[in-house]
């Protein structure tokens, strides 16, 4: 429940912060909500740790408030035995941390930026209208008689986004290709003015031009989430520059590392709890504590899950927080 209830807010969070796709761009609302579910899996992987944490406080803090603990233990039933059913449930959430990790975020995560990319640019077309000027970006306005899906007929672009060399071009057909670059327009049949150091007209039968609409920086940036992880573990030895190279260790960090988190959070929670139900006088604090070292190991694991920039670190971290589970289990199983 808790699980559904977080994710469902996360995403509220999320058709709100991408509402521009609607007001700007023109895009209808089945594809923007088809958009934003690409983000779910992402999301879930997120919280699922503290989830885990928050339902395992929960029950146990009331077991013991209500004495059940208690009498169970007067029963003969160890620690280990009590928090079973915690461990159990963090294991499965591990694995299905796991393969959200490894697999389905990853590819989701390519859907959504692909997804983005094409509603923003790939299908710019749509925003044309018939008979009126349209402005693709600050500078560049595009008229047009009679919009056809990509083919555009009776053409007029005015590009003034270099002040000093702006262009207008008139042609009597037009058609919208989006290409890796962002969107082109191929005209034909036409006449070119371009202004400068000296005014330049001429005619010409076919014209490519990149209009440039995208935003550059945001889709030639590096984004390993979307990276499938075998090709992730490949680039550690060939990463072009040294900040991808940290980018890529830290992604792995959280794909590997992440869902074991689960497990160090649950055991924490129920050795705290469990080992001061058995105190003769309970420690009321007991909650408490253990949502500060929740935060504390949380912390710790994602800054220098962040911070790691070579492989021996990487391993370092790996034994760390393995060591680290081992230490709390010990401290639960141990009579």
């Amino acid at each position: 429940m808790l699980l559904l209830v977080l994710t469902g807010l996360a995403w509220m969070l999320q058709i709100m912060s991408m509402m521009k796709f609607l007001l700007n761009y023109g895009v209808d609302m089945s594809s923007f909500l088809g958009m934003t579910m690409l983000m779910i899996p992402f999301i879930i992987s997120i919280i699922i740790p503290f989830v885990a944490f928050i339902a395992t406080i929960f029950i146990y803090n009331k077991l013991i408030s209500d004495n059940e603990i208690t009498v169970m233990t007067a029963s003969g039933l160890a620690p280990k035995q009590l928090a079973r059913p915690a461990l159990i449930l963090a294991l499965l959430l591990t694995v299905l941390h796991f393969v959200l990790n490894v697999w389905v975020v990853p590819h989701s995560q390519y859907m959504f930026y692909s997804t983005q990319w094409n509603l923003r640019y790939g299908l710019a077309h749509l925003k044309l209208q018939e008979s009126a000027f349209t402005q693709l970006a600050d500078g560049l306005v595009v008229y047009v008689d009679k919009v056809s899906g990509h083919d555009l007929s009776q053409v007029m672009l005015s590009d003034m986004r270099d002040k000093d060399s702006p262009i207008t071009i008139f042609a009597e057909k037009g058609k919208l290709v989006p290409t890796e670059r962002g969107l082109s327009i191929v005209m034909t049949n036409g006449a070119l003015q371009a202004s400068g150091e000296s005014l330049t007209t001429g005619t010409f039968d076919k014209f490519d031009m990149d209009l440039n609409v995208e935003d550059k920086e945001g889709e030639n940036s590096f984004k390993v989430r979307r990276v499938p992880t075998s090709i992730l573990v490949r680039s550690v030895l060939d990463s072009p520059s040294e900040k991808q190279h940290k980018m890529v260790l830290s992604e792995l960090s959280t794909r590997f590392l992440g869902p074991i988190m689960n497990l160090i959070l649950v055991a924490l929670c129920v050795t705290i709890l469990l080992r001061s139900s058995l105190l003769r006088r309970r420690a009321s604090f007991a909650p408490a504590l253990a949502v500060a070292a929740m935060a504390l190991v949380m912390s710790l694991f994602m800054s220098t899950s962040n911070m790691i920039s070579s492989v021996s670190e990487f391993l370092l971290l790996t034994l760390a927080i393995l060591a680290i589970l081992g230490g709390i289990l010990f401290a639960l199983f141990k009579k």
